[in-house]
């Protein structure tokens, strides 16, 4: 039984010292933030799929990919406008599947966030490492002034920190604009094709890996549009949830499947996809063997491709701060963690996770391990909030909604039962990683249940949600 109790000083001396800054983000930045979440994907990670199923293996777990963010995304619309806070993921759970939903919603989403700039950060060091600057030859001081810069911003605050990620995201879109460009002309279907069958059950030009590869693909499906799902974390700072929050998420979602599509096919079909499949920065090298050289085209890409692995590398900063603030807050986790400087920002939600993420990236320096860990968070937490969708609808359909899923549940369980196959996918690319990170969640759930689940705030946004709805249904 969870215990739920007023913390020490009052509920209000409690949450003064934890409150966020309201009003600073309109759905035109809620749409640049999700675009900034995911863009670093189309610049470098993705190509890895094509070393585990071809590039026709990795092409359909590209589409069955879209289909499962696009089916979950207009759920969360519908959420998010439902239950505005910067729980989000957590929050939409703890309503629908009560305390421990809530908590391992918010604890997958977490790993997720935590592990992800890591990685981004890692194709960072690679971008650096391919212009030669600084003459570096290891990357770990290019994560530590990655996340020392960029975590300071965040810290100074949040309208600050959405206004240059929008700005950064703006100059990494006209980047993968130019790439269009530059690859369009050198394009050959035939180089799509190129990796040689390896003889497994079905395998063919068209699926070099077998059937097999698809499914080992999902994860580099995934990295197209990992992080998305985070635009509701922006809720409490958002000037309308109800109105901005669906458009926001709902345009974002779009314009990653359009570019997520071209670089896909453009850039394995003008360099060929064997060459791509290992590469730390696959824009600008597919460039210069399209183009047998260096190219003016290919040095801009670079740079530029820079601002794209950065404007992700931000924004998830800014995801994972939300979500361990609102964990934090509603005491699911230590309570110092959601404490709020001058600035409304939560400075030790920023750190803490932060100091991680820098330690997994200088320790592995590997991007697609580190890839693997965070979809695994990220799936788990899909399976989640698609099943949150569905129960809310069937155990309080007469919620009022800002905002209405097409289909309803259909919609969801579509994103439901690919989540699922792709929490699968995790343990077919790489098992150890996997289950290491399913280890990591499970003693977080312990946690929960042992100690946790006794020192929950009552006077949090989320438990006030859900004390309403259990008030509620005890009226009726």
């Amino acid at each position: 039984m969870e215990t739920v109790h007023q913390p020490p000083g009052g509920e209000d001396e409690y949450l003064k010292h934890r409150r966020l800054k309201r009003g600073a983000a309109g759905w035109v930045l809620l749409a640049g933030l999700g675009v900034a979440y995911v863009i670093s994907g189309d610049f470098a990670g993705w190509n890895l799929g094509l070393a585990q199923g071809g590039w026709g293996g990795l092409l359909i777990a590209f589409l069955l990919m879209a289909v499962m963010y696009t089916c979950m995304v207009f759920g969360l619309a519908e959420l998010s406008s439902t239950l505005p806070t910067a729980g989000a993921g957590y929050a939409f759970a703890r309503r629908a599947l009560g305390p421990l939903g809530g908590f391992a919603t918010g604890m997958a989403v977490l790993i997720e966030y935590a592990v992800a700039p890591a990685a981004i950060a890692t194709f960072i060091g690679g971008y650096v490492e391919a212009l030669g600057l600084f003459g570096l030859t290891n990357s770990w001081p290019v994560y530590l002034v990655t996340y020392v810069i960029f975590i300071g911003i965040h810290i100074r605050g949040v309208g600050e920190a959405l206004k240059i990620m929008f700005a950064i995201t703006a100059v990494a879109t006209i980047a993968l604009a130019a790439a269009v460009v530059g690859l369009l002309p050198k394009f050959d279907a035939a180089r799509l094709f190129d990796i040689v069958p390896d003889g497994s059950a079905g395998s063919s030009a068209f699926l070099p890996m077998g059937i097999s590869g698809i499914l080992a693909a999902l994860v580099y499906g995934i990295w197209f549009f990992l992080a998305v799902e985070g635009v509701p974390l922006a809720a409490e700072e958002t000037s309308n949830p109800k109105r901005d929050m669906p458009r926001g998420i709902i345009v974002a979602v779009i314009i990653l499947v359009i570019f997520g599509a071209l670089m896909l096919v453009l850039v394995p079909g003008a360099a060929g996809s064997q060459a791509m499949s290992g590469s730390d920065n696959p824009l600008p090298e597919a460039l210069r063997i399209a183009y047998g050289g260096n190219t003016f085209l290919a040095d801009f890409i670079n740079y530029a491709g820079l601002a794209g692995l950065v404007a992700s590398f931000f924004s998830i900063i800014y995801a994972y701060s939300r979500q361990l603030f609102a964990l934090s807050r509603a005491g699911y986790l230590p309570r110092w963690l959601s404490l709020t400087g001058k600035r409304r920002t939560p400075y030790w939600a920023l750190i803490v996770p932060g100091t991680i993420g820098f330690l997994l990236a200088a320790i592995t320096q590997d991007g697609a391990l580190l890839i693997n860990i965070a979809v695994f968070g990220a799936t788990v937490s899909y399976v989640l909030l698609n099943l949150s969708h569905i129960v809310l609808r069937k155990k309080e359909p007469n919620l009022e909604r800002g905002y209405r899923t097409p289909g309803g549940v259909v919609t969801t369980s579509i994103a439901l039962v690919l989540s699922a196959v792709a929490v699968v996918a995790t343990f077919v690319v790489d098992v150890f990683a996997a289950s290491i990170t399913a280890a990591i969640f499970a003693a977080a759930l312990l946690y929960y249940w042992l100690y946790s689940r006794h020192r929950i705030v009552a006077g949090a946004p989320e438990e006030e949600f859900a004390q309403l709805a259990m008030a509620e249904a005890e009226l009726k």
